[in-house]
Formats: C-alpha cells, structure tokens, sequence
C-alpha cells in the first residue's frame, strides 16, 4: 500500500488519480471547446454570409475583365501605346481609333515589358521589340510574338473584351 493510501483510507483515491482525473477533465474541455457551436451564453453562434455580391460589375463576384475600365482613349497615344503592368495588358493605338491589347511579358524570357516607344512595344531586358499593330517580332531576341489580348471601346473607355 502506498503512503498516499494509507493516509487516506482504504476507499480514498490517491492523488495520483486525482490528478489523472483532473487533468483528463481538463483536456476535454480544451477539446469540447475547440468543436463546440456554442457562444457560451446558451446562444448558437452563426457565421454571417458577407455582403452579397452582384453578378455583374466589379465587386469581386462579377466580369472583372469585362466591365472594369482599363484606361481612356486619350490615355493612349495615337503610334504609341502604355503598358498597364497591373492590370496585365499593353494597350496601343496603331490608327486613329483603333486601339489593341497585348500581354505585356516578353516571349524571350517572360521579362516584363517595360515601354512603347517609336512604334514598337520595348522589353529592355534584352532588346526585344514587338509591334503595336499586331505584336509580331521587330527585334529579337524573341523569336514569337506577344499573345493578342481582347479590348474594346465604350465611349472614351478602354476595357477588356
């Protein structure tokens, strides 16, 4: 008989159990409250649905692509063109009033694009030049041109496709 249950008295439990038992006690409430739906005042919390968000537009739920301004067609210099890093598209404007889109990483070694200049869209990373009518090859070292991107003009506004 241990020293704990001779103090104790033969139905006592020793410490060694009370200490089991409390922390097994102790551990289930860590674990009941780790799943556990309940606010503590007898209420169900409930996780709140968010705003609701609009099939169209830009909220974040709608076509992005398609209905967020991009630029205005003054923005864009007629022979010339911006690069829209951010928004990820070269915008040109070869003639009056026709403007298109390009991806803006050069197909050499996926540099970004950094200007437009003197009719050509410029990587300076290694020299590469890409024309603002259609985005073919002026210089190399690319040897493929800039993919196309979709743009389109409502007003004075420039927008993805």
């Amino acid at each position: 008989m241990s020293e704990d249950q001779v103090r104790s008295g033969p139905g006592t439990p020793t410490r060694r159990a009370l200490l089991a038992g409390a922390g097994a006690v102790g551990a289930a409430v860590v674990l009941s409250a780790c799943g556990a739906d309940d606010a503590g005042d007898g209420a169900t919390s409930t996780t709140s649905p968010g705003p609701t968000v609009p099939s169209t537009g830009d909220a974040g739920g709608g076509d992005r692509q398609g209905s967020q301004s991009l630029a205005t067609t003054t923005d864009i210099p007629l022979g010339g063109g911006k690069v829209l890093a951010a928004e990820g598209v070269v915008i040109t404007q070869p003639s009056p009033g026709e403007f298109k889109g390009f991806d803006p990483i050069c197909t050499h070694q996926r540099c970004p694009v950094s200007n437009v200049d003197g009719g050509t869209i410029n990587c300076t990373c290694h020299g590469s030049k890409f024309s603002i009518e259609d985005g073919s090859v002026k210089a190399g070292p690319a040897t493929r041109p800039l993919p196309a991107k979709n743009v389109k003009v409502v007003g004075d506004q420039i927008s993805f496709a």
